[in-house]
């Protein structure tokens, strides 16, 4: 078995899902992109009114890049940790 087996599919994918969410981090941290807040972004200007736009939007922006961080690592350790697997379940 070779580690092209045990790759799930393309590797891009990975990398283009790194990239949206580094924008969508990057447009949400510099305090702009509540609309892209659920629940925030249909609230009536009386409910959006009791809450802080800008820390609202730089929490989801930190939550984001989280999820980017996890994703590039995920993208660059794909190869890796499986040969790492391998390597120590195979009898030599």
């Amino acid at each position: 078995m070779e580690l092209a087996d045990l790759s799930t599919g393309p590797d891009w994918i990975v990398y283009v899902g790194f990239v949206i969410f580094a924008i969508l981090s990057i447009v949400l941290i510099s305090g702009h992109g509540s609309w892209l807040i659920s629940g925030y972004n249909t609230a009536s200007r009386e409910e959006k009114a009791k809450y802080n736009e800008k820390k609202l939007c730089r929490t989801m922006g930190i939550g984001m890049s989280v999820i980017a961080i996890l994703l590039l690592t995920m993208g660059l350790f794909e190869n890796v940790l499986p040969a790492f697997f391998i390597w120590k379940i195979t009898p030599w």
